[in-house]
């Protein structure tokens, strides 16, 4: 094909467990999925989200036996982001995300990117040099994508590690102090160093002005479009970018807006109107169908107030933050969609304001067929 370009390619697939990778298998034999294509797949899985959720590396194990069968030593180029925790109504499921080939009309379009950086040691957690890390993998990232300016990139979904105390051990035995010994405190941490690693990147953030002691703490420090999840599987990071780029074609685009909070539903509405829809109320059938993935991050504010009103997400002892956030968010989206089968991802530390978070929409655009 002479004039072929790339086409990006979004199936989102139900899954009925951790390890159900039947539906993804089942696209690749039917040739609806071309398997060395594949980019990234995102998974939301039934697990807590905390510490010991085993159920990312189960789904990422199962995902990787899958794609070795049909891709050998090429699959462990494929980024593998397991996000755990699909509390009230969120739907466990999929998103693969494929880079295709083709000629279609429509230009700037979808684009999407991948990378990795390398492994960090446990005491450069919720560090600097955390910071710097995931920046450059975000900047390989983008430039994987073809995206030639940050302002076009519309989500950045880093998967960042987490410390066990076998982790504190290792680095302790070397002398090192790690910057906490709370396993569950050094996930949001993670996450705070990997939004401002993308921040940098994206220029929305000066590299200078972020201090090690505002790591996790200086909520006025933030990105409009960083989504980072941590886990107990890796050390590195798993990074994809999603913007429009004019090198790609196809019939998706991506678009992004920022929850001011855990009831903004303005800003989603927004944003599925620049995208072309009515969303006047919850969208119908037909526009349904267009939406392709939802992708937002949820966090209770610190000052345990929401809209003036008391909430008690932080001072549950029993059920993490994180879990009250994620589904109290998906049931505000989803009342909007008509659907909650969303992304969405629960501790959003310097990722929108304080009890915020950025949000993505990928969609067909009106004049495409799915």
């Amino acid at each position: 094909m002479v004039n072929a370009m790339p086409i990006a390619k979004v199936h989102r697939i139900s899954a009925n467990s951790p390890d159900d990778i039947g539906g993804i298998e089942m696209a690749i034999t039917e040739r609806r999925i071309l398997p060395e294509g594949i980019k990234a797949i995102f998974g939301k899985t039934e697990g807590n989200g905390c510490v010991n959720d085993f159920s990312r590396g189960f789904a990422s194990h199962s995902m990787s036996q899958m794609l070795q069968r049909h891709l050998g030593s090429k699959a462990d180029h494929i980024c593998l982001v397991m996000s755990g925790g699909t509390e009230g109504g969120m739907a466990p499921h999929w998103l693969v995300l494929e880079r295709a080939e083709g000629d279609a009309p429509e230009r700037p379009a979808l684009a999407i990117g991948s990378g990795r950086t390398a492994e960090i040691r446990p005491d450069e957690l919720g560090r600097l040099s955390q910071v710097d890390s995931v920046a450059r993998g975000v900047r390989d990232a983008i430039r994987n994508a073809e995206i030639d300016d940050p302002a076009d990139v519309h989500f950045v979904q880093v998967k960042c590690p987490l410390l066990t105390l076998a982790r504190v051990r290792d680095a302790e035995n070397r002398s090192a102090n790690t910057v906490t010994r709370d396993t569950l405190k050094s996930m949001g941490l993670s996450r705070a160093a990997s939004a401002l690693g993308v921040a940098v990147a994206l220029n929305e953030i000066d590299r200078d002005a972020i201090a090690e002691c505002a790591i996790g703490v200086d909520l006025s420090l933030w990105s409009a479009r960083a989504s980072t999840s941590s886990g107990i599987e890796l050390m590195g990071h798993e990074i994809v970018v999603l913007g429009m780029s004019r090198a790609w074609t196809g019939p998706l685009a991506v678009g992004h807006a920022v929850m001011r909070d855990a009831l903004d539903t303005e800003s989603l509405r927004g944003l599925l109107v620049r995208l072309g829809f009515v969303a006047e109320s919850q969208l119908d059938v037909e526009q349904r169908e267009r939406v392709v993935a939802v992708l937002a991050k949820a966090e209770p504010s610190h000052d345990a107030l929401l809209r003036g009103y008391r909430h008690t997400m932080l001072d549950d002892s029993d059920i993490s933050a994180t879990r009250h956030a994620r589904s109290f968010v998906c049931g505000v989206l989803s009342s909007l969609i008509g659907h909650a089968e969303l992304f969405v991802s629960g501790g959003a530390e310097h990722q929108g304001p304080d009890g915020g978070g950025p949000i993505a929409v990928i969609a067909r655009r009106r004049s495409s067929s799915p």
